[in-house]
């Protein structure tokens, strides 16, 4: 969706009598209020631009547009048509012979022959291609699983962005409470400027912070919209719980199944490749046909039949043992890599409860001792019943409280994010 903005402004300025530094004055207010309202304007335009999808479909989109996997399907396609190498016969052989072998007269003599390999080389070929295939399937899934982790840390990502957002505005309506209690008390004589000083300035504090968190917004937007690679400005839903919801049990057992899948493939394809060297040790089977001439006269003709014996297979037996040992390496780094996945799930455990209970805490009691620390003291202080520094001592702890809280949230996130999708090794 597009929405185009048109607005006319028209100033006014009568620079007749006006001092000079006025002029300057009026020229900088009217620059700074230019900037907000371009700023305005453009944060207006990328806003109503947005679309607004859940983690489900912009986990979809990056499966269906994300350009590693494009290539991961173009190499099982790859694999696919290399199928078709499974018989490789050796090169036609055409030969052609002219002059004096037989007398005197110029004779010819035109021979064909083709070798073929005989046994199981074939058969070998063909399933090692097959393995490939499932080989880059699996690496496939490897990517899959790893831009399904990167979409949803950058989802969450945003998500954070936008509980600070809401922060900010809680904050401000705060200071603006306290802002207008602060001019009261200064009209009635009760306080000194220094209150609605302060307050000012925390409100304009507030508001650049504001201005910085879209930038914020915005640097997240894209880094998401990169992980899903697609030219429209998305966003997560707006009614997307800011809490991550992990299913332990299953983000672990999937990284473990892909992990071992992966290897596992890895070992029947050396298996595979082994074979097919032990194959090429057989010799090869060579069917030939002949015509010549005989002092010039008639055609005579034949056929021929051979063997291409290996005698040196030393090359080929050396490659089926490297390829042996290359089964056992396979077998050694799935052994090490689950060690690790597990530790690794461990470690991840461990700072999950951490971080849920430290939620926990925020969440069942820590929100609302800043809810009542805030309401008490606005009233107090704008009752007169508190004084200035006592009240601003209490907002802070209560403001810090629900820093504290959104940071916690966030932090419980990546913590969740990570246990259910732990780091796959597949070196």
């Amino acid at each position: 969706m597009n929405s185009i903005y048109k607005i006319n402004v028209t100033a006014f300025v009568n620079f007749a009598n006006v001092p000079l530094r006025a002029l300057r004055l009026n020229r900088f207010l009217l620059a700074h209020k230019t900037l907000w309202l371009i700023a305005f304007l453009l944060i207006s335009t990328l806003t109503s631009a947005q679309e607004k999808i859940s983690l489900e479909k912009a986990i979809e989109l990056a499966k269906s547009n994300n350009i590693d996997l494009k290539i991961a399907d173009k190499e099982i396609e790859r694999q696919t048509v290399l199928k078709k190498t499974a018989f490789q016969p050796e090169p036609l052989q055409v030969q052609y012979q002219g002059g004096q072998f037989n007398s005197v007269d110029f004779d010819h003599n035109v021979s064909i022959q083709q070798f073929f390999s005989i046994g199981n080389i074939t058969k070998a070929n063909r399933q090692l291609q097959e393995e490939l295939v499932k080989l880059a399937e699996k690496r496939k899934a490897l990517s899959s699983y790893e831009i399904e982790k990167a979409v949803t840390l950058a989802y969450y990502q945003y998500l954070y962005g936008v509980s600070i957002q809401k922060l900010n505005s809680e904050l401000n309506e705060i200071y603006i409470k306290f802002l207008k209690n602060a001019e009261l008390r200064f009209q009635t004589g009760e306080s000194g400027n220094i209150e609605v000083i302060s307050a000012k300035a925390k409100v304009k504090e507030i508001e650049t912070q504001k201005a910085q968190l879209e930038y914020d917004l915005a640097i997240y937007q894209k880094q998401l919209q990169f992980f899903v690679q697609t030219d429209e400005n998305i966003v997560p839903d707006e009614n997307t719980s800011l809490q991550y919801a992990v299913l332990k049990e299953e983000g672990n057992s999937k990284a473990e199944g892909l992990m071992t899948d992966y290897y596992q493939q890895q070992i029947s394809v050396y298996q595979k490749e082994a074979n097919t060297y032990k194959a090429m040790r057989t010799p090869k089977l060579g069917l030939g046909y002949f015509a010549q001439t005989i002092n010039t006269e008639s055609l005579f003709q034949g056929f021929t039949a051979g063997l291409q014996i290996p005698l040196f297979g030393g090359i080929n037996t050396a490659k089926a043992q490297a390829s042996a040992i290359s089964i056992s390496q396979s077998q050694l780094a799935l052994d090490k890599n689950k060690l690790t996945l597990n530790l690794q799930k461990q470690e991840l455990q461990n700072n999950f409860a951490k971080q849920q209970k430290a939620l926990d805490y925020y969440q069942k009691e820590g929100l609302q001792y800043a809810d009542q620390i805030i309401t008490t003291a606005q009233k107090s202080y704008a009752n007169g019943d508190m004084s200035y520094w006592a009240y601003i001592s209490f907002l802070n702890q209560a403001i810090d409280i629900k820093k504290q809280y959104t940071e916690a949230t966030h932090t419980f996130n990546q913590s969740a994010i990570e246990l259910q999708f732990p780091t796959i090794k597949n070196n």
